[in-house]
């Protein structure tokens, strides 16, 4: 690790940690609903990238309800 980047951390562990709280719990939430939904690529890509909770946050609430509604009968 570079310097920079060491000094960067170590002036910004609040913010490292607030973050930290902020994605960890919707980065749960979205896994456990594409597992429950059998969607393993959703899946392996909330699990992979990182977006500070925005993917997640849209999974949940926009790309999860698409999918639901898509399969109920008419």
């Amino acid at each position: 690790m570079d310097i920079n980047q060491l000094q960067f951390l170590q002036q910004n562990a609040a913010l490292m940690m607030l973050l930290s709280v902020w994605t960890i719990p919707w980065k749960g939430w979205a896994l456990w609903k594409a597992a429950k939904s059998g969607s393993k690529p959703w899946f392996i890509v909330l699990l992979l990238l990182n977006t500070l909770a925005i993917l997640e946050i849209l999974y949940i609430f926009v790309f999860s309800k698409r999918k639901k509604e898509a399969e109920e009968p008419a």
